[in-house]
């Protein structure tokens, strides 16, 4: 009897699958667009893994082990983006040597679709970061520095928009101010524009005019700073406008498990997120769009 059972069982279930295949057929399914978005920020010119007596950050990094990650992500979503927060230079003998042409290269190599100028990257004056560019197949952006009186002027846009299957992603970049952090030899005629105003205008522009779905800010104003909470960072940036779905930051080396959830001024939900420094990590944000291109998002950070 239990044999027979075991067997009854079996053929309807083979019946309800068959049917429910039968059925799938005839019925359009809404659709579900996945974009993934690839981040890293304050790399910091580190090439190599940390070694197994490194302390905390022992056999983590590295950009031949981030290169495999990122092909299997890229393999598994091809509408994928991966983007980087700033501080690119500075920080191994690497880049003392090469002056970060081995970083834009390598970079390139691993398809970086676009970046943004953190505080770092001038430490070989903008002269040292204008002579790299050539290396770098990839843009950059950064709506609040004024290059315009700078050998960098045209080198360096506001923002850039993407189209991955059907969805339009317009993404602009924000960097700290310079005063003070960096000796003015070395950023020479660089202005320095205030980043909410300058985000409000931004985001205006690709959401009505450009008709951006998702727009991402790559900053490298830094996470939040506790003994200066009114200094402008990303939790205050991203409370004080509107319109932005992700921040994606750098400078302050913060580690985040997962993106901060931030009510932005109109009381929405939006998205902060920062990986620390070094390659340790690589963050993940995968958002799905219905066919109305309503979106929901999770996202975590993926030690390397």
């Amino acid at each position: 009897m239990k044999r027979r059972n075991f067997i009854q069982q079996i053929s309807a279930g083979s019946a309800l699958a068959i049917s429910g295949l039968g059925l799938q057929s005839f019925v359009t399914t809404p659709k579900t667009t996945k974009i993934t978005i690839l981040h890293t920020n304050d790399v910091h010119s580190h090439i190599d893994p940390f070694g197994p007596n490194d302390g905390r950050n022992a056999n983590t990094g590295g950009v031949a082990r981030r290169a495999n990650l990122i092909e299997s992500i890229r393999n598994e979503n091809p509408n994928t983006l991966l983007l980087d927060a700033g501080d690119i230079f500075q920080g191994t003998p690497y880049f003392n040597y090469y002056g970060g042409e081995l970083e834009f290269k390598l970079m390139s190599m691993l398809k970086y679709d676009l970046a943004t100028v953190g505080n770092h990257d001038f430490d070989n004056g903008i002269d040292g970061l204008f002579t790299q560019l050539p290396h770098a197949k990839f843009e950059f952006v950064s709506a609040n520095y004024d290059f315009s009186n700078t050998i960098m002027d045209t080198h360096v846009k506001p923002y850039k928009v993407f189209k991955k299957d059907g969805i339009k992603i317009g993404v602009f970049g924000l960097g700290i101010k310079l005063s003070g952090l960096v000796e003015k030899s070395l950023y020479k005629e660089t202005k320095y524009l205030d980043p909410i105003e300058i985000s409000q205008d931004m985001s205006r522009i690709l959401k009505t005019e450009e008709k951006c779905d998702l727009i991402i800010c790559l900053s490298h104003l830094g996470y939040h700073y506790k003994t200066a909470p009114d200094n402008i960072s990303d939790l205050n940036l991203a409370a004080a406008t509107k319109d932005i779905d992700l921040i994606i930051g750098g400078h302050t080396h913060t580690f985040l498990k997962k993106p901060t959830v931030v009510k932005n001024v109109e009381g929405k939900n939006m998205l902060v997120n920062q990986v620390g420094c070094y390659g340790i990590n690589l963050g993940k944000i995968d958002f799905y769009f219905d066919n109305d291109k309503n979106k929901t998002a999770n996202g975590t950070s993926i030690i390397v």
